[in-house]
């Protein structure tokens, strides 16, 4: 009750930027303070300017305001001159959620001025029922990171990382450091003047972070098991000896790298002939040969060579890889130029059907032009063994014709399979087996457990979760490097493929990340994407039903049970997300600053016009990171869409719970919009899963609608890219339009 009676709110009302040319700034004023009760009400013509920023201020030294309420711009806007981070704060978007996507004239300026006044009062009453996040700073977590994985990437990550000024483990299960790139003769340039192939600088790099003082090698060795959370990681090193050391961490860089196609599964290319090697077996060719004329292994001179590239890549009858790999047709012009360097006699030729050489690969390509290499657009159809080498029969896609090559020794461009250990699909199902008693269940699992990289211990699995293709699921649209797992993060071609520039600049980024991670989970807030948020769940146990649900649709593992199976919740594993509040049927988790009664108050502090008036109301829950941002780029463009619309931003459409959409129908509101990121394979959920969960979600609540004599239409969920201020625009007039046409809700007069 103390708290109660510090509490002191007040409304800020901003007439610049033309809400006070469009608006009537006095009546949002009155409403602020009698409706919306605020203790203290205040205009101000340019209230991000200094002189506003200060009256807030004033007010909050000296008039003990400490819940304030800011109507003027988007909440994405002018968030440095309304930083004041000793007040709980909400933001009524008058000017990208109104003045700039109504138009203007006749009925347009009292439906412009009712959707102000709705958004007025929707922030006084979203700010009744917020607190200031206080956070659970923990100086005492640790600030070391874990490299799993001692080649390029995980060299440069550990480096950059000691450079800030971080100690580093390293864990490397061979016996020396540099991965893939010590069995490189050279590498693709990567500077100026992108004609020759380079040294690759591996050994130097090994041997800057051997003598690093801030960073501690261990080969040999493996992750036994990795156990915590971002600061207070438990990670068991064992040894090839047998011995395990443990290590206490703040966050892990996972940089195992890849392993190339197998080439035996390419015998039409004539994978496992004698004179047939991928991109790999050349290589080692080439350091044999150390700068002289390369020989096969039977010790011959190679006088002729073609390349193949695409060797069971981009593969569309699902036999080998469908992607592209990347890499690889640079690869082959710096291993075409081995040849012409060292002989510039010897017969080359690089058979592509598309050569991708990005960036500046362009003047490579012309640098091997210039030696002499061939470049020839064809397609392989089969390779066989003829006379002392081999005979390629290939489709030449320049003249149509089929047609055939002989060479001493042919080489494939095969792909790079990441080394990302466990899948998560295939520990569910040995989970699942094994529970059930099935020996196969439980030595699949054994198996899989002996091949994990990282050995978690989460209750979702042992390594982090893949894309279809094998890869770390480490969005590269949306939020680079970071998983599922809070804290871990992946670089290099385990996370997607690249070549040897890309891991390096993947690896520095990944670095950051971790750095991110670490003082984020000092300081009690958040990771990636809601950085810096204090707020944390809470959960009123006395309500609880022990449920699971919370524990299960969470995406990142940060509930647990205790012996009782009530949720415990991990601080420094969750990011804030909500799905577990959108996931409680008897709604008892929720933030300081976001819970469901923040969103239920604003959906209730709608004014409702009755069914006589034709103005419906139509509510839209829309994701904080990706629909809200097209809307406020709507607003940006002057892209004009419905003024019935009432607009709120959730954390992720994963939170949303279902109280709120039947609170909102039962309010008598004609419909809801739920607009959140892609869902499926190529999501862009910035938290994994919301948008697959709210739709599975909302599935379930045809019965409801029914129950309640609405139609099913009165609820529809769209996919919005940040990008789609256009279309969400169009989504928006062509719902309204249908709701216009069904005709006005039959709860209209009941809420």
């Amino acid at each position: 009750m103390a708290d109660e009676i510090q509490v002191k709110t007040a409304a800020y009302i901003c007439s610049g930027c033309g809400l006070g040319d469009k608006l009537d700034i006095a009546q949002l004023g009155k409403i602020a303070q009698k409706e919306g009760k605020m203790a203290l009400v205040r205009e101000h013509a340019f209230l991000c300017n200094s002189e506003g920023v200060q009256m807030i201020r004033d007010d909050i030294e000296k008039e003990g305001v400490t819940h304030v309420c800011i109507a003027a711009c988007s909440r994405r806007a002018k968030t440095e001159a309304f930083y004041f981070p000793t007040v709980a704060m909400t933001r009524a978007n008058l000017r990208e959620g109104v003045i700039w996507v109504v138009a203007e004239g006749g009925e347009h300026d009292e439906v412009r001025q009712e959707m102000a006044d709705d958004y007025v009062r929707m922030g006084c009453a979203e700010l009744k029922k917020i607190k200031l996040p206080q956070g659970k700073p923990n100086a005492d977590l640790q600030k070391r990171i874990l490299v799993v994985g001692g080649g390029m990437s995980g060299l440069t990550a550990a480096f950059e990382a000691a450079e800030a000024g971080y100690e580093v483990v390293i864990v490397e299960k061979r016996e020396q450091l540099g991965g893939w790139a010590n069995k490189l003769w050279k590498r693709v340039p990567f500077k100026a003047p992108y004609v020759e192939p380079q040294s690759t600088g591996v050994a130097e790099l090994a041997a800057k972070v051997s003598a690093h003082p801030r960073i501690r090698v261990h080969l040999n060795s493996t992750v036994a098991e990795t156990a915590g959370a971002p600061g207070r990681f438990t990670v068991k090193v064992a040894q090839e000896s047998g011995a395990v050391t443990e290590e206490m961490i703040g966050a892990i860089i996972q940089a195992t790298g890849f392993n190339t196609y197998d080439i035996a599964k390419l015998p039409e290319l004539g994978g496992g002939q004698a004179n047939v090697v991928d991109q790999a077996g050349l290589e080692a060719l080439a350091q044999a040969a150390n700068g002289g004329a390369l020989k096969r292994v039977d010790g011959k001179e190679i006088k002729s060579v073609v390349f193949l590239q695409c060797a069971g890549q981009r593969d569309e009858t699902g036999t080998h890889l469908p992607y592209c790999s990347g890499h690889c047709c640079a690869t082959s012009i710096k291993q075409a130029m081995y040849f012409k360097d060292a002989n510039p006699e010897t017969d080359t030729v690089v058979m592509y059907t598309d050569l991708r050489v990005p960036g500046m690969g362009e003047d490579f390509y012309r640098s091997a032009q210039n030696k002499g290499v061939i470049f020839t657009k064809g397609k392989a159809t089969g390779v066989e063994a003829a006379g002392n080498g081999c005979k390629v029969n290939f489709r030449d896609l320049i003249l149509d014709e089929e047609t055939a090559l002989e060479a001493d020794l042919v080489v494939l461009a095969t792909g790079q399979v990441p080394n990302a250990g466990v899948n998560l699909e295939s520990w569910d199902k040995a989970v699942t087996e094994a529970d059930g008693g099935s020996e196969a269940g439980k030595q699949n699992k054994s198996d899989m457990q002996k091949i994990s990289i990282l050995n978690l211990s989460y209750r979702q699995g042992p390594d982090m979760p893949q894309f279809k293709h094998g890869f770390a699921d480490s969005h590269f649209i949306c939020f680079p490097y970071e998983t599922r797992r809070t804290g871990i993060y992946a670089a290099g071609p385990v996370r997607r493929p690249m070549d040897m520039l890309q891991a390096t600049e993947d690896a520095t980024g990944a670095a950051l990340k971790a750095i991110q991670a670490v003082e984020n989970a000092s300081l009690g807030r958040a990771a990636h994407p809601r950085s810096g948020d204090l707020s944390y769940p809470i959960v009123r146990l006395e309500g609880c039903t022990q449920c699971k649900r919370c524990t299960v649709e969470c995406p990142f593992g940060a509930i647990d049970e205790d012996e009782r199976r009530f949720p415990v919740f991990n601080q420094e594993r969750c990011r804030r997300c909500g799905t577990c509040m959108g996931a409680c049927p008897v709604r008892v988790i929720s933030f300081e600053n976001y819970s469901v009664d923040t969103v239920g108050n604003q959906i209730k502090a709608v004014e409702i016009p009755d069914e006589f008036s034709e103005k419906p109301r139509v509510l839209i829950l829309a994701c904080e990171n990706d629909a809200y941002p097209a809307l406020d780029m709507a607003g940006l463009s002057r892209t004009v869409y419905s003024a019935f619309v009432r607009i709120i931003p959730v954390r992720c459409l994963g939170s949303v719970n279902t109280i709120w959409i039947t609170d909102a129908l039962n309010s008598g509101y004609d419909g809801v919009m739920m607009m959140g990121c892609k869902k499926g394979d190529d999501y862009q959920c910035h938290f994994v899963k919301g948008s697959e969960l709210a739709g599975y979600r909302m599935s379930k609540i045809g019965d409801t609608l029914t129950q309640m004599s609405l139609e099913p239409e009165r609820v529809a969920s769209f996919e919005v890219a940040i990008t789609d201020n256009e279309r969400v625009a169009k989504f928006i007039n062509d719902y309204v339009a249908q709701l216009v046409e069904m005709g006005p809700s039959p709860m209209k007069g009941f809420g």
